[in-house]
Parts: structure tokens; C-alpha cells; sequence
């Protein structure tokens, strides 16, 4: 092996200390708790996918996908994202359940970077999905339990930005008149590029009317008091569907007491194509990207062969990591350093604090090559060393 890679990972992998994968685990386990709670099942999909079947379905980038050959020939990716696959197998393994079924899901996932830039290529995703309830109390429902989570992790300051994928895409094709068009300026919005898309508005040549309205669209930002403003930017009341849902939501949101929480946001927009209506993402103090995002996605199980609503969201561990700002505590953990002469009562010592559920470590001395650097990190050391005349007990 080259010494030049020896201690190198492929662009965007990343290694997880003992430190931050016990923080992650307690986090998960929190969030997980709260799914199961109000129903979601866990369930598992492989990393490896057909490209035919989940690449090309997935919304990620083609560019983006870890793609690979199997002994057949046959095109593999590594799962760019989760809700894919379970759109895969909700439509081929779960045709018989009764819908609306509740899913939950944590896993990895996989997009390939050109380059690091701190980007991650694998990263842990937690979240769930709804599928088979094609109403707004599904959409209230996932919110609300996205925010009970949030709380469980000791998360204090965050808030869900809401909008709908629908309300933007008519106005601009109102507006623009053809597809192409609209994507460049949806792209600015999704980068959130405010400035390249002002510039951009006013180079396009529109009406001084319809440059404003959307200039606007970037200023519908707030509570429901915002939602009627909204409809003055569309003619003809052309708009008014996607509007009316986000009302409603509103509503199921007061009704679950979270809408302290929430704003809305009519300029927000997404890379994941598969959106077709309500859409959010999740921001915390701190952290200067959305920690997680969401929507309703009614078109994307069509492609497997069952056509059904559906509506969800992913919460990226790394990032709420990194917003709750610092790693738990590690638990006390003890130490049973013995000699061979005494190993017998060593090991019965330490499996009855193991059954007492507390941690401990049973090292021989022999295989330590500093014994004060090597018990620094214990709570307590017990030492089974000698004849027991000199056992000691720290």
C-alpha cells in the first residue's frame, strides 16, 4: 500500500470516533422512541439498487450516484437516498398491508463528491414515511411528530421552513411560459442565491409588473398572514389550490400545538424533483443548512407500479449533530485489572458488575504497557494482582 493513502479515505468518507457514535446512538435512540410511539415500523432496504429501477427513479444527480457492475452485468448504485427504495418496496412487498401504511427507516446513504469541499459522501439519515394518506392531517402529523423528536434529542432552537413546490412552479410558468425557463431561477432559489436571482429577474424580458411579482415571491415569508398575500402575486386566482392546502395545514398544525415552530416560506424549492406539493426543511441555531427536509411526493411510487400518495422526511445525523453543539457524556465505566494467579476471581468480579449493568473492562496486566495511562480514563480500577493478600481497590 502506498504510504500516501495509508491513513487517507475516499473524497467525503469519514471516520466516527467511540465519543460520537455513542452521542449518535443515544440520538437515534430518542428519535426512534418517538416514531415508534406513534406508530412507524423500522425497516431496512439494501445499499446496493438496480440503476434501472432506484437510480433512475431517484431524484439525486446521475453524477452523483456510486455505480458499479455485478457478474451479470447488470448496473448497481449504492442508495442515494432512502425514500426511493422504500417506495420500491412498499410497491412490490407491502401491496397486501392496508394502507396508509407508517414506515421509519435509519440508514446510510451515498453521493459521490468531485470534490471534498467538506461535503459528505456517505452520510446517516433518520426519518420516516406515510404513505397511502392523501390528506393534510398526514402532512400535520409528520411535522408535528418531526418536531417531537427534534425536542426528544434536547434540540432548543430550530425552526421548520414551510412552502409548496406547487405555488411556485405555477407562478413561474405563468409567468416564464416554459419549463426551462423556470428552472434557472428555481435553481437560484435552491441555493438559496438570493442576489444571482434578483439579477437574474431583472435581466429576463418581462413586464415591470410581472418582474415584480417575482421579486415578491422572495418576501413571502411569515405566519398565515402571509398565505393571502401570496395570492395577489397569481392571476386569476391560478395558485390558489397549493394556498388553500397550506391553510389547512396551518390549522392541523394549531391543533397539535406546534405551530410556534413553523413558517412559511412560498420561495422554497428543492433539488428532490419527486416533490409535488407541501415541502419543508428543517433549520437550527448554529448550523447554516437545512439539518433535515420533507414533503408530499404523490407521483413517485407510479413508477413501481403503485400509483399512491405519500409524505415524509429525513433528518441527517451529522448535522443535528453538530446543531445540539455537544457530544453526551460518556457513562462511568470501570476497570478489572488482574494477574493470571488471581484471573478466575477477576472474571467472576467483573461479570457481576456486568450484570448489574454497569460497564467494565477486564484487562490482564500483562497486555498493558503503562498501567497510570491506561486507567486515567475509568471511573474505578479494581486490581486482581498477586496472591490476595495485595489486592487493592481503588
Amino acid at each position: 500500500m502506498s504510504k500516501l493513502f495509508m491513513f487517507e479515505k475516499p473524497i467525503g468518507m469519514r471516520d466516527t470516533l467511540p465519543h460520537i457514535y455513542e452521542t449518535k446512538k443515544k440520538i437515534k435512540d430518542q428519535i426512534g422512541q418517538e416514531f415508534k410511539l406513534a406508530g412507524y415500523q423500522f425497516i431496512e432496504t439494501p445499499a446496493l439498487e438496480y440503476y434501472e429501477t432506484v437510480g433512475t427513479a431517484s431524484a439525486i444527480l446521475d453524477q452523483q450516484l456510486f455505480k458499479l457492475l455485478d457478474q451479470q452485468g447488470h448496473t448497481l448504485v449504492l442508495r442515494p437516498d432512502m425514500t426511493t427504495p422504500i417506495a420500491r418496496m412498499a410497491a412490490s412487498k407491502l401491496l397486501k398491508e392496508q394502507i396508509p401504511i407508517r414506515l421509519a427507516y435509519c440508514a446510510n446513504v451515498y453521493r459521490a463528491q468531485q470534490r471534498e469541499g467538506g461535503r459528505a459522501a456517505e452520510f446517516e439519515q433518520i426519518g420516516i414515511e406515510n404513505i397511502g394518506d392523501p390528506t393534510i392531517s398526514a402532512d400535520g402529523e409528520i411535522i408535528a411528530l418531526l418536531v417531537s423528536s427534534l425536542k426528544k434529542t434536547g434540540l432548543k432552537h430550530f425552526q421548520i421552513s414551510i412552502g409548496h413546490i406547487g405555488f411556485v412552479r405555477n407562478l413561474f410558468q405563468q409567468i416564464l411560459g416554459t419549463e426551462e425557463r423556470a428552472s434557472v431561477l428555481q435553481s437560484y432559489l435552491y441555493e438559496k442565491n438570493y442576489v444571482g436571482y434578483k439579477e437574474h429577474v431583472k435581466q429576463l424580458s418581462l413586464s415591470s409588473i410581472d418582474k415584480q411579482r417575482l421579486l415578491n415571491i422572495l418576501n413571502m415569508r411569515g405566519t398565515e398572514n402571509v398565505l393571502q398575500e401570496a395570492i395577489s402575486l397569481t392571476e386569476d386566482g391560478k395558485g390558489q389550490g397549493a394556498i388553500d392546502e397550506l391553510k389547512q395545514l396551518w390549522l392541523v398544525l394549531k391543533d397539535h400545538g406546534v405551530e410556534s415552530f413553523v413558517k412559511f416560506d412560498l420561495s422554497l424549492v428543492s433539488h428532490m424533483s419527486y416533490y409535488t406539493g407541501i415541502l419543508f426543511e428543517i433549520y437550527a441555531e448554529g448550523v447554516g443548512y437545512p439539518i433535515g427536509n420533507g414533503g408530499r411526493y404523490n407521483n413517485l411510487l407510479e413508477k413501481f407500479g403503485f400509483p399512491t400518495s405519500a409524505t415524509g422526511f429525513g433528518i441527517r445525523l451529522d448535522f443535528l449533530l453538530e446543531a445540539i453543539g455537544e457530544l453526551s457524556e460518556e457513562e462511568p465505566m470501570q476497570c478489572v485489572l488482574f494477574s493470571k494467579e488471581r484471573r478466575k476471581e477477576a472474571i467472576d468480579f467483573a461479570k457481576s458488575l456486568q450484570e448489574k449493568g454497569e460497564r467494565t473492562v477486564l484487562q490482564d496486566i500483562s497486555g498493558v504497557q503503562d498501567v497510570d495511562r491506561f486507567t486515567v480514563k475509568f471511573s474505578k480500577v479494581h486490581f486482581y494482582i498477586g496472591t490476595p493478600k495485595t489486592e487493592v481497590e481503588e
